[in-house]
């Protein structure tokens, strides 16, 4: 099943999409900004992640599409808990002449929309390196987040710590957002 925004497609990562993750993950430009994946990965590497893909509904990761541009990023909600209705969610645009362009702003209220309406979850958690400050305004600027809380100090890149921004969000305050005409 594909899950459709206004201006993206979420579809399940493919075999054939490693090529690009792999591109990705290596980019170092890319890696600054990401909290978590943040070394060279080998084409072996990435298959391995891909083939320990949990079935069990507890992590769902995505590949955006745009009808334009094909695969421009991955997305996910992992750690899904289901009596306590929560998950984790990240985000990376990979084609870097498409950020800042909304593909971003689509693909997590397209997201949340998911999360929220069709799985019934009741919030969702994510964290940004701090000196991310583009997405930083995408989740609480344009999408309604909150940040939470920080660790202080988490991230080592470029021979400087950074700060690791927790932000979150509920079902109430995505629909607040969406009576308030806020995504609009």
């Amino acid at each position: 099943m594909n899950i459709h925004g206004d201006r993206v497609v979420l579809r399940a990562v493919e075999m054939g999409d490693l090529a690009k993750l792999q591109q990705w993950a290596n980019n170092p430009e890319i890696q600054f900004n990401l909290g978590r994946w943040h070394f060279p990965l080998s084409e072996s590497a990435l298959l391995q992640w891909f083939e320990t893909f949990r079935h069990d509904g507890m992590d769902q990761r995505f590949i955006i599409e745009n009808e334009d541009h094909g695969a421009i990023g991955m997305t996910n909600l992992v750690n899904i808990n289901w009596k306590d209705r929560n998950a984790f969610t990240g985000l990376l645009i990979g084609a870097t002449p498409l950020r800042r362009k909304g593909y971003g702003v689509d693909t997590v209220r397209t997201l949340m929309r998911y999360a929220f309406e069709e799985l019934g979850l009741e919030r969702l958690d994510t964290t940004i390196i701090a000196h991310n400050e583009a997405s930083l305004r995408l989740y609480t600027g344009k999408c309604g987040w909150i940040e939470e809380g920080r660790k202080a100090r988490a991230f080592f890149r470029r021979n400087q710590f950074h700060d690791n921004v927790i932000l979150g969000i509920t079902r109430d305050r995505y629909r607040a957002c969406l009576e308030s005409g806020s995504f609009s």
